[in-house]
């Protein structure tokens, strides 16, 4: 309990009331250097509210304290979306970088780069669903081993490269004209991110394949296979607007987001064609 004096008043201030204060630049320095995972860290800065100095010499001095740069995304997310800026300062804002500037349609991504925060669209590629695997044991066991069918993407890595395990991705649907909210669109008619999956690619040769569908003699399935879904989480900023934050930092390799919708002609259609909002993660910059 701390004590002070007003006017030859004491007053009891309950030790809670400091807590309240939320997180700030120090504590997630004390925190980091306590020791505690880069995951918990980043779970604390999201659940819980704070004020952070994410300026120039802020970023410089975290960085100087040994703080990673998924922990500082973390920082410079939350506090981009705890600042709601009102109507009239999102149509001032012009920053492409900014996430609460007006975007294009589309899925972006928000990493934080030496140079400093940076927002990029991830362009869609598309892939194809004729290539299956588990031909032969399928036959072996007279069609009772699965056959998988997977989407298949041309080259081995995305052209769109992150360099920040710590990277966040903000959805902009078009409401009013054609775009990911649109049926008519190239995007299936999706609304939301709970329409999307993230997904892990393995790398084959020049490729990048996963699996998105399963058949066997007593029939098919459509669907993501469980060990390439990244999860995620995603909160609503404004009509049209989502935040998708990763649950655990992304590690080195190929990713993309693709629509459990589809706006293709289905998993078992051969030479059917989707679109994935595909990129790689180098690791550290």
């Amino acid at each position: 309990m701390r004590k002070y004096f007003l006017a030859g008043t004491l007053l009891l201030v309950a030790p809670w009331t400091v807590a309240q204060q939320g997180m700030n630049n120090d504590a997630v320095i004390k925190m980091a250097k306590a020791g505690l995972s880069d995951q918990l860290v980043i779970s604390s800065i999201q659940s819980q509210p704070g004020q952070y100095n994410t300026s120039i010499d802020g970023l410089i001095a975290l960085k100087s304290a040994g703080i990673h740069d998924g922990i500082i995304a973390a920082m410079i997310s939350k506090g981009s979306s705890a600042a709601a800026p009102t109507a009239t300062a999102q149509q001032a804002s012009t920053n492409v970088d900014d996430p609460n500037s007006p975007h294009e349609a589309g899925i972006w991504v928000y990493s934080i780069k030496s140079s400093g925060p940076k927002l990029v669209e991830l362009e869609p590629s598309v892939y194809s669903q004729g290539k299956t695997g588990g031909v032969f044991a399928s036959a072996m066991t007279y069609g009772i081993a699965k056959i998988k069918m997977k989407a298949v993407i041309r080259n081995a890595r995305s052209n769109t490269r992150v360099n920040d395990p710590g990277a966040v991705f903000y959805f902009y649907f078009e409401q009013q004209a054609a775009g990911l909210s649109n049926a008519s669109s190239p995007f299936g008619g999706t609304s939301t991110p709970n329409e999307y999956s993230l997904l892990h690619f393995d790398i084959k040769g020049d490729t990048r394949e996963t699996v998105v569908g399963k058949m066997n003699a007593f029939g098919a399935s459509s669907g993501t296979d469980d060990k390439a879904v990244v999860g995620y989480t995603y909160e609503k900023l404004r009509p049209g607007v989502y935040k998708v934050t990763p649950k655990a930092p992304l590690q080195a390799g190929e990713y993309g987001f693709i629509s459990e919708g589809g706006g293709g002609a289905g998993p078992y259609s051969a030479g059917a064609a989707n679109r994935v909002f595909d990129f790689g993660m180098n690791g550290t910059d």
